[in-house]
């Protein structure tokens, strides 16, 4: 942790040690890490690409662990900036303000941008999706861009537990698209053979498929001749559905400020105002209730 914020935190940076510091060290593990993924990185292959015995790395950093929640950290500082998506501050009113104004009507399109940061910087250093987990130490970057994204979602009128989950929601997408980006690659590489070149090898498998007549159909309709991006598609989905929910909690919410307040008489229609405490009135007036009571003990006689 104190490597982690050390900057944040206003500490002291463990001090150069022969044109040795840690600044370089997470650099050159970054690099190693974009050309071999996170197998290929050790604490050896550090210290050779910087010309130092593997020992001097360790006076600067306790292990390979610790390296990479640094190296994570580090690259995270490539999606900050003075402003961009995610930076608008909520509207005032809360949620208590209209629909379409609370936080800002842009909340789908500055999502869509930080989950569009996300995915480009896991393109560029795939190695994030492979050290997912749950028990990562974030460091100032990565709570930074977390920050932004709930900022994204925080004016939208969902209560604090959604936020989190959307946000959530959203971040696990992302890592998901880039975790299969990742294993492409990473196939491709081991074999020296692309996607393409391998399943054209396969090509026999396919006429397996005419005793399946959905997959058939779709294929001659060229449904797999020009793919959807995975990426594009999903992110598009995903948001219809956070966007399906803040309209319906809005609409929920409005039907709660507004119930009850002008309701109608059972029997005759009238409108009844909702007194300022107790239950509602059902009726407009004791003659009312005393037909509603006539009528009802009619019914039960019959």
């Amino acid at each position: 942790m104190e490597l982690l914020w050390r900057d944040a935190d206003g500490g002291a940076r463990r001090g150069a040690r022969q044109g040795l510091d840690l600044d370089r060290i997470v650099r050159a593990a970054v690099e190693l890490a974009d050309a071999e993924g996170l197998a290929g990185l050790s604490m050896r292959k550090v210290a050779d690409r910087l010309g130092f015995t593997t020992m001097s790395l360790y006076r600067h950093v306790p292990g390979r662990d610790q390296l990479v929640e640094l190296m994570r950290d580090a690259v995270l500082a490539e999606l900050a900036g003075p402003e961009g998506a995610g930076d608008e501050p909520p509207a005032r009113g809360g949620a208590h303000a209209p629909a379409g104004e609370r936080g800002s009507a842009r909340w789908r399109e500055r999502l869509e941008a930080l989950a569009r940061q996300g995915w480009e910087l896991r393109r560029r250093h795939p190695w994030l999706a492979e050290g997912r987990g749950l028990r990562h130490l974030p460091g100032p970057n990565a709570v930074a861009y977390y920050e932004r994204m709930l900022a994204a979602v925080a004016g939208t009128g969902l209560p604090p537990s959604e936020v989190l989950a959307v946000v959530d929601l959203v971040g696990r997408f992302v890592d998901a698209e880039a975790l299969v980006f990742v294993e492409a690659a990473e196939a491709e590489r081991r074999s020296g053979v692309s996607d393409e070149e391998w399943w054209d090898a396969r090509r026999s498998l396919f006429e397996r498929f005419e005793r399946f007549p959905t997959i058939t159909r779709l294929w001659e309709q060229g449904g797999y001749d020009h793919p959807e991006d995975s990426f594009t598609f999903g992110l598009a989905r995903l948001l219809d559905g956070i966007e399906l929910l803040v309209r319906r909690r809005s609409g929920a919410e409005e039907r709660d400020e507004t119930r009850d307040e002008t309701s109608v008489c059972r029997v005759c229609g009238t409108p009844v105002e909702r007194p300022p405490s107790g239950r509602p009135r059902a009726y407009c007036s004791p003659a009312c209730r005393q037909r509603a009571y006539r009528e009802r003990r009619a019914t039960e006689g019959a």
